[in-house]
This record gives C-alpha cells, sequence and structure tokens, in this order.
C-alpha cells in the first residue's frame, strides 16, 4: 500500500513537470514586408510560463549574428467586449518581428526555444526568409494607351477609349460586361492626361462602365508581372466617380498596380474585399491623389494580403477648420478645459483613408487630413484560427497625419506583428494610436509624434487587448487609456500634459500580471491632483477586471516609483527638451495645429538626452552614453513623413 501512494506520488510529479515541459507546434513564416520579419510559434505546455525564445539573424552569405528582440510569450490572455459578444484567449505560444532590415534582401533567422523544465520537441528552427522590394512596372510587357472620351489628337497604337476597354475590350451599353480581349499578366493601361468621368446613368457611357459607374477590375497578374494602371506622364489623369458609391472593384484581382491617378468624387476610391467573400492580392496603390472621398482603399477579407499602399495623397470631406469630435462632451459643462463648444456629428461623410485585413500589408509615406480615422485595420472580431487568414504582419510608417474625427491609427483587429512606427500624427478629436483589440501582438508603436489629442487618450487600449510593446515615441497630450490591456510594456517615451487641471500626466490599467513601464520622461500637468494613476493584479494573474477601488494613485513621480516598482528610471522633464514644441492650450481643446510649426528635435544636454535603455534592432545606432527619449535621437536626420514626391506642404494653414 505504502509503495502504491509513493507511485502516485510520484506520477503527480511528472504530470506536473509534463504540464510545466514545453511541446513546441508548427513553425510559421508569416508573409515578410520591405522592412520587417514577422514568424509564431505555438505551443502547448509551459504552465509556469518560464520558456524562452532567443532570436539571431543575418544576411545571407554574412557570417556574424546580430541579436534580435525575443520572441513574445502569448497565451491566455482573454479578449473580450459584451456588447459585441466577442469572448477570445489568446492560444499558447511565440510570437515576434525582425525588425528594420533591408528591402530585397534574403536573411538566416535563428530561433531557439529553453524551458528549464525540459523541451519535448525540435527547440531549434532556422528559417531563410527575403524582405519584399517596392513592386514596379514589368518592363517586358505591352504597353497599352489609353485616352479620354472627349479626346480628338493623334493617338499613340494600339489605343482604346477609358479603362475597360482597354482592360477587358468592353463595348457600350449591355456589351459592357462582354470581355472578350483581356489584359495580360504584364500589360501596362498608359494612361493619358485627362478628365475620365463616369457617366453612370448613361445606357451608352462612353467609359464604358455599368449602371452602378463601378468598374470592376478582376483580372489575375503576378508578382513579377503585375498588371499596371498608370498615368502616361503628360498631364494629370483623374477618374471622377460622378458620385457612384465605388469607383473601382479590384476585389478579385491579383498584383494590380495604380500609379500617379487622381480619383476623386465618390464614396469608395478602390474597393478591395469583402469579409467572408473575396478580396485582392498583391494590390499596390502609389504616387496618387484621392480628393472628395468617403474611403480611400478598403479591404475586410481575411485572404487579402501584401497591398503596398505608399506616397499617396488622401484629401477628406470632414471640417478643415475645426476638429469635429463625434462622441459628445466627456466633462460637466463648467469644466475650463471645455469651454470652447465642442462640435460633434455621427455622421461619416469620410472614413477612413486606408483600412485592411489581412498579412503582409504595407501602407506607407502617405500624407491624409479631414477623415474621421487614417488608417486602420478593421476591427472583424475573432481572428481566423489559420495563420495565413489573420491580420499579421503588418506596417504602417512615415505616414503624415492630420485632423481627424476619431483617431490617428486604429490596428483594432490585428493579431500578430503589427508595426506603426515613425508617423507624424497632429490633431485627433478622440484618441491617438489604438488597440481595440489587439489579438495577442505583438504590435509595436515606435518613434510616433502625437500633437494635440484633446482628450488625453494617446495610446487608446480598449477592448482587453494584448501583446503591446510603446516604444520611443513623442506625445504632447496625456495618457489616459480608459480600459485595461494584457502584456504591455512602455519603454523611452516622451509624454508631456497640456496643464488640464482635471486630467494627470498618466492613467493605465493592466488586466494581467505581466506588464512594465520604465525609461520615460513626462510632464505633468499643473494643478491636477491624480497625476499617475495605475492598476495591476498580483503575480500569476492572468484575466483581471479591476474594481473601481483597485486603482492606485500617485501625486508625484517618485510615489509611483515607491508605490509601484515602475518606471525606477524614468524622469520628469518639460517643453525646454525640444527646439520648439509650444504647449497646446488646454482650454482650447479644438484648436487647429499645423505639424510644420513644430520642431521636435531635441536639444543638446536636455534632461530626455542618454536617458533610455537600448532595445535591440529598435535604437542599436544610437549616439552618446545610452538612446535618448522620445521619437527622435539627437543629431539624427529627421523622417521624411508623407509623400517623397510632395514638393510643398499638403496641411498648412
Amino acid at each position: 500500500m505504502l509503495l502504491k501512494y509513493h507511485a502516485l506520488i510520484l506520477l503527480s510529479i511528472a504530470g506536473a513537470s509534463a504540464q510545466n515541459a514545453t511541446v513546441p507546434g508548427k513553425f510559421h513564416v508569416e508573409h515578410p514586408t520591405l522592412l520587417n520579419l514577422g514568424f509564431e510559434w505555438p505551443i502547448t505546455g509551459d504552465a509556469n510560463r518560464n520558456a524562452t525564445v532567443t532570436v539571431k539573424f543575418r544576411k545571407v552569405g554574412d557570417t556574424p549574428w546580430r541579436d534580435a528582440l525575443p520572441l513574445v510569450r502569448l497565451g491566455g490572455e482573454r479578449i473580450y467586449r459584451d456588447r459585441e459578444h466577442l469572448d477570445y484567449t489568446v492560444p499558447e505560444g511565440f510570437a515576434g518581428s525582425i525588425l528594420n532590415v533591408q528591402p530585397g534582401t534574403e536573411y538566416e533567422c535563428s530561433f531557439v526555444l529553453s524551458d528549464p523544465d525540459g523541451v519535448a520537441g525540435p527547440a531549434t528552427q532556422v528559417v531563410r526568409v527575403k524582405t519584399r522590394t517596392e513592386p514596379k512596372a514589368h518592363a517586358g510587357g505591352r504597353t497599352l494607351h489609353v485616352y479620354p472620351p472627349d479626346f480628338n489628337g493623334p493617338r499613340q497604337e494600339p489605343s482604346f477609349t477609358g479603362i475597360l476597354q482597354a482592360y477587358y475590350g468592353a463595348g457600350l451599353g449591355d456589351w459592357s460586361v462582354v470581355w472578350e480581349r483581356r489584359a495580360q499578366p504584364g500589360d501596362t493601361l498608359l494612361i493619358h492626361a485627362g478628365l475620365y468621368r463616369v457617366e453612370r446613368l448613361d445606357y451608352v457611357d462612353p467609359m464604358m462602365t455599368p449602371f452602378d459607374g463601378s468598374m470592376s477590375l478582376t483580372l489575375k497578374g503576378t508578382a513579377e508581372k503585375p498588371i499596371t494602371l498608370k498615368a502616361a506622364g503628360d498631364g494629370e489623369v483623374i477618374f471622377d466617380g460622378d458620385g457612384c458609391h465605388r469607383l473601382f472593384d479590384v476585389m478579385a484581382s491579383r498584383h494590380h498596380l495604380f500609379e500617379g491617378l487622381t480619383f476623386r468624387n465618390t464614396d469608395v476610391a478602390i474597393f478591395a474585399g469583402q469579409k467572408e467573400v473575396l478580396g485582392a492580392v498583391g494590390l499596390t496603390v502609389k504616387n496618387c491623389r484621392f480628393e472628395n472621398i468617403g474611403f480611400g482603399v478598403w479591404t475586410e477579407y481575411a485572404g487579402s494580403s501584401d497591398f503596398y499602399i505608399a506616397d499617396n495623397l488622401f484629401i477628406g470631406r470632414d471640417d478643415r477648420f475645426r476638429l469635429v469630435g463625434w462622441g459628445g462632451r466627456a466633462r460637466s459643462p463648467g469644466s475650463p478645459s471645455w469651454q470652447e463648444p465642442l462640435y460633434k456629428s455621427h455622421r461619416l461623410v469620410s472614413y477612413y483613408a486606408v483600412k485592411v485585413y489581412g498579412q503582409g500589408h504595407v501602407i506607407a509615406h502617405n500624407a491624409i487630413a479631414y477623415f474621421h480615422d487614417a488608417i486602420g485595420i478593421s476591427t472583424y472580431g475573432t481572428p481566423p484560427s489559420d495563420p495565413d487568414q489573420r491580420a499579421s504582419s503588418i506596417d504602417i510608417y512615415n505616414n503624415d497625419l492630420h485632423m481627424m474625427n476619431d483617431d490617428f491609427i486604429e490596428p483594432d483587429g490585428g493579431v500578430h506583428n503589427i508595426r506603426i512606427f515613425n508617423n507624424r500624427c497632429t490633431n485627433a478629436s478622440m484618441g491617438g494610436l489604438s488597440a481595440q483589440p489587439v489579438f495577442g501582438g505583438p504590435a509595436y508603436y515606435i518613434r510616433n509624434t502625437l500633437y494635440n489629442v484633446p482628450r488625453g487618450v494617446a495610446f487608446k487600449f480598449g477592448g482587453k487587448p494584448a501583446g503591446l510593446f510603446v516604444y520611443h515615441n513623442t506625445i504632447i497630450c496625456e495618457n489616459q487609456a480608459g480600459g485595461t490591456a494584457a502584456n504591455v510594456h512602455y519603454r523611452n517615451n516622451l509624454i508631456l500634459g497640456r496643464d488640464d487641471p482635471e486630467r494627470g500626466i498618466l492613467r493605465v490599467g493592466n488586466s494581467h500580471s505581466i506588464n512594465s513601464s520604465d525609461y520615460n520622461g513626462y510632464r505633468p500637468n499643473k494643478g491636477a491632483k491624480a497625476q499617475y494613476v495605475w492598476f495591476a493584479p498580483p503575480a500569476g494573474q492572468t484575466i483581471y477586471e479591476p474594481k473601481s477601488g483597485d486603482w492606485k494613485t500617485f501625486a508625484t513621480l517618485a510615489e509611483f516609483q515607491a508605490g509601484t516598482g515602475q518606471e525606477k528610471h524614468s524622469r520628469e522633464i518639460d517643453f525646454d527638451v525640444f527646439t520648439h514644441v509650444p504647449q497646446p492650450n488646454a482650454a482650447k481643446p479644438y484648436a487647429v495645429h499645423h505639424a510644420m510649426d513644430l520642431n521636435f528635435q531635441l536639444k543638446p544636454g536636455g534632461r530626455a538626452i542618454d536617458a533610455g535603455e537600448v532595445i535591440r534592432t529598435v535604437n542599436d545606432d544610437f549616439s552618446g552614453k545610452a538612446p535618448d527619449l522620445g521619437a527622435l535621437e539627437a543629431g539624427a536626420a529627421p523622417p521624411h513623413y508623407g509623400p517623397r514626391w510632395l514638393t510643398w506642404q499638403p496641411f498648412y494653414r
């Protein structure tokens, strides 16, 4: 009997050990972008969460390896929103990015899984991955010359009137859907200057469009031989939708490239995918103008992939002279911060400039103004289980964003490896950069500047998101996140308040005991009593909804440091750390500011210099004793925000 008892004890110990040992699953390489690589590695076991994955990489052919950020341990975080019946638990595993690599380059990447309790399976993965390059027209395909309906001059041959005649060989009236002479992979439709206005109520519209005025492009190019629709360079090419709902519908297409065109007078300029129906692959839109539109480029389809939306100018229909919030008043009428009238509207005249779902998308160097939101990932809901059907490996960078009624960037349906970096964001009525939610992450928010978010919500983390990494941002407003999030980490940020007497500088809630914040610079709001507000559950707690009494409030940074153990290396700073960044007037929250009036470069010798923490592949190139705080390293060239072809400032007075 005693031997049987000991055997049961040994079996129990073995079972516990087996639960703590890690069993690796199938390693997954996400769609590469131009500048970053993403990876996922599901596991089972590791109940005590002490497994790690170290990452090294090198160019193929190089000898030395470089250290990258370790993969992020995910799993068990509950993401829920009762109103929409959303309830999702992040699966166990690891995910992460190798950041800041070079386009068109093949890399060898090594991943080593370690666990003190043992690894039951292959503990090392070595893969080769090549980054993408900017898509370009195929040099060896046919050139099809397209002219507007009213063109009367000499033509280059072969020539066509309007897009659909060149693309399909479509005819007039009922014959618009007869497609007997289709474009081929590698063809370029060279579109000559003029006005291409859809006459959608004309039975024999010379543009060959059907009754709804939408031009549906369904053909299939390849990555090497895209079908290109490109301005000929002899003057502006304008596609006018005559008020139609969708101007171009490309949701059945593969590898199409739009370049140098102007789109206007339509609700949706380029529609590229409907949820659970169909989507596009390899869509490129670059060097284009969008004006008087409700939506620029839009896909909701989970299988849409590898978009490149870059160097475009998007001008929406919203108010150009004041921020128009849509959420109503958030304060009592007597609050001094709300003396100026709050103009509000629930009408969406311009929704998003760009909204996507799927994998491998790049949204870069665009200038966007006068929309509800500038850039977003579809909120979508519970992510598909297939890793090739989720919103992962998406880059949003070097965009110039001005005047949003809601938020600047909303990666609200993102799953893994969402990378938001080097964006310049000025004037958003409701919030700055959101995660409502992100389904496990990591989502990286790196070196963004935010100026003037009147509601003081720099990072709008709602819906219980998980896996958020906030590095090197410069924030000129408060970070008053309303909800709680899991596995969130702040490093090397500058957060400066506007002296709003009813708000402190920081309010952060954590629904998971894994969280951290350090090496940040804060300028508290003068007159505010609850300057730093923080909640974190006890160690080992993975799902927790705080009650009102759980929040800890601190009047000073020193009290915050002592009371939480966070921010040990953080410091208080002021506006004098910058070359020229005026303090916004908290009493006039809806005044309009212009990015060209601001200079976020750090002054030498200030309190933000050499005050940061080294973060691999993020700030390896720092100068001085340590990285500087905020978005811009002192002495380094500032990023180029917005389209690289613009020689004038698009949003200035």
